[in-house]
């Protein structure tokens, strides 16, 4: 009998077992994948944060200079978005590569019961599912960071702008609908 199933196990030849073998444990070069999410995840929220430091500079010179730049909302609203969205590469990161480990290497022992679900993956699908609606999120932050700095020469473009936003809206409002949680 086999350790894994109740099946009797059926002879092998010594090529077949190594290869089984080796097919097997190829799957450890999901650890690079796993490893490299991680230290990317970390390397943006780094970034993410020294940008938000950067904000938080600007507006402390701002008012100690009582010096008012032209575009001064503009760039605290743009440089906290792209923080957001930063945050938010971050996060697809940590989620593909707790997804992958759980997937091919073996299900993180030290989480606790009871700890959020959200980095539990138990199967392609699912990572694909997750990873698909915090990529959603990233657009959107991106829309509305390059929206920012638009200027609208009509009342066309206004409706353009409009429209997507209510195209944004509804795609997000069937995303979630479909989550089955609400």
């Amino acid at each position: 009998m086999s350790e894994y199933n109740d099946k009797p196990m059926k002879e092998q030849g010594i090529v077949e077992r190594v290869f089984e073998w080796g097919l097997w444990n190829s799957r450890f070069f999901v650890l690079f994948a796993v490893i490299f999410s991680m230290l990317g995840g970390m390397v943006l929220f780094i970034v993410a944060s020294v940008d938000i430091w950067d904000v938080v500079k600007l507006v402390f010179h701002t008012y100690t200079s009582h010096a008012h730049p032209e575009h001064f909302h503009e760039d605290i609203v743009g440089g906290l978005i792209g923080a957001v969205d930063l945050y938010l590469m971050a996060i697809v990161m940590f989620i593909f590569g707790f997804g992958l480990y759980e997937l091919f290497i073996s299900e993180i022992d030290i989480a606790q019961k009871g700890a959020s679900k959200i980095l539990e993956i138990h199967s392609l699908d699912e990572l694909k599912d997750k990873l698909a609606k915090v990529i959603v999120m990233v657009l959107v932050v991106s829309f509305f960071k390059r929206i920012l700095h638009t200027q609208f020469a009509g009342a066309e473009e206004m409706l353009y702008f409009a429209g997507s936003i209510l195209a944004l809206s509804l795609g997000l409002y069937f995303m979630h609908k479909g989550g089955g949680k609400h």
